[in-house]
């Protein structure tokens, strides 16, 4: 295959793609990202909340201590004014919600795919494809408006909610818009909320506010008796209006460095492959802002795929169709959960009237007062909940002869976790592991054996 131009074309500079082509490019592959943005323009920073899991995922590749840094971490979450969760309980290093920007995330993302050589092609724009059985041509146009054709083993889309891969590839996107007219801002503040993450609201009107740690703050605002296209211009006193409404105070807000009007859908592509093309993140999914899920889902989406792409370009996969037919069948349904959760979340937010807020109360009061419901619940915003089947489930961080489970997966391979002295076969698995990292269990009395997959589950 040495005509090709590179083995896998990612298309979207965002968080999604930067981290499938730092992973691709890190195992030695190359790489080709193209974005149809001229470099320095970034995405309207709209994400904010960074899970446990997603944290977990960057640890495995050693930037989860570099992001926490940025941003400030909340270990309560108030809901409705009744119950707040405490993500102190979450069973992971990372026990907390890490709100920062999303171009933190992106800069962190963008200097360790430019480090393992990732070759970027900014002010560059799909305008179709083609595939066969061997490779993907994809027609770009480049900055100066040269047509441009680009042939790979494989293509990604990761090119958000209007994906140029997913139109090209005809692939439908259905759904509906969930909510429409919401107010985004970040802002500072005169007076400080009693809870670092607050999310409250009337039958008319809901707002969350959420603190970045360096004296600006994340609010956003629905008002039911305002709903005006996106295109409306929107200004601080809405969003004050709003907040008083839904909080009873506008908090001294001040001095917006950006705000913004925008419309939530929720809506799923059925298939996330389709022949060597894939689709990742909001090309993929997308759902409402509730429970800050859509970044994360996109960042593990990736974390999914690259390993498969690796094992296959390696030539480790045993059956390459089901290895990468296992991305569709692993985070399909996780996009149709985050959907659904998010959906509650939300129109719990937009209740109106005496038996729906009656019903968001005693939602709000059985998270805070059964232990079993709330865990759970924390489990799914979090990520940590996620399992792929009944076998296949996330492994924590492990405390190793060797070191933490997570620095060992720095390495971008599988671990093989066994007793001291023992030269175990490897577990079942859809893949031939060439490169493994050997570990030991700390307990002697351990004599089972553990296969741990790039991204953190075991088989």
């Amino acid at each position: 295959m040495n005509h090709l131009d590179t083995d896998v074309l990612v298309v979207g500079a965002g968080p999604t793609g930067m981290l499938l082509a730092g992973d691709l490019a890190a195992a030695g592959h190359r790489v080709t990202l193209v974005e149809r943005r001229p470099h320095g323009i970034s995405n309207i920073t709209r994400a904010f909340a960074v899970h446990a899991r997603t944290l977990e995922q960057l640890d495995a590749r050693g930037l989860a201590d570099e992001l926490v840094a940025t941003g400030t971490p909340i270990t309560r979450m108030r809901l409705f004014g009744r119950s707040a969760l405490d993500l102190t309980r979450l069973p992971s290093r990372f026990a907390y919600l890490l709100v920062t920007p999303q171009y933190e995330v992106e800069h962190l993302l963008e200097r360790r795919a430019l480090s393992t050589g990732v070759d970027f092609r900014y002010g560059t724009e799909l305008r179709g494809l083609s595939q066969d059985a061997d490779q993907v041509t994809a027609e770009l146009t480049g900055p100066d408006g040269t047509p441009l054709a680009l042939r790979a083993r494989y293509l990604v889309g990761a090119d958000g909610v209007r994906s140029a891969v997913r139109t090209a590839l005809g692939l439908p996107f259905p759904g509906d818009s969930v909510i429409r007219s919401l107010v985004l801002a970040d802002v500072k503040l005169t007076q400080k909320p009693k809870e670092l993450f607050t999310v409250d609201g009337t039958g008319d009107a809901f707002a969350f506010i959420a603190p970045f740690g360096d004296g600006w703050y994340r609010v956003m605002g629905w008002n039911r008796t305002r709903q005006v296209p996106d295109t409306e211009p929107v200004d601080l006193d809405e969003l004050r209006d709003i907040t008083r409404r839904a909080f009873g105070s506008d908090y001294g807000m001040h001095d917006a460095r950006w705000i913004s009007r925008f419309h939530s859908d929720e809506r799923q592509a059925p298939a996330y492959r389709a022949g060597r093309a894939f689709l990742a993140g909001d090309a993929a999914h997308v759902h409402s802002p509730a429970g800050g899920q859509g970044m994360n889902t996109g960042l593990q989406d990736a974390a999914n795929l690259s390993w498969k792409l690796t094992a296959v370009l390696r030539g480790d996969a045993p059956d390459p169709e089901a290895l990468l037919d296992s991305y569709q069948s692993e985070r399909h349904p996780v996009g149709a959960t985050v959907l659904r959760s998010s959906g509650a979340i939300i129109r719990l937010a937009m209740a109106r009237g005496p038996l729906r807020r009656t019903a968001r109360s005693l939602a709000a009061r059985i998270l805070d007062k059964v232990p079993v419901v709330s865990a759970k619940a924390i489990g799914m915003i979090s990520g940590l909940g996620i399992a792929y089947g009944r076998d296949t489930r996330r492994v924590p961080d492990l405390e190793l002869r060797e070191g933490r489970l997570y620095e060992l997966l720095r390495e971008g391979e599988f671990v093989l976790i066994a007793p001291e002295g023992a030269t175990p076969d490897l577990p079942a698995s859809p893949t031939t592991p060439a490169r493994l990292v050997r570990a030991t269990w700390t307990d002697p009395a351990r004599r089972s054996t553990l296969l741990v997959r790039p991204d953190g589950y075991a088989f």
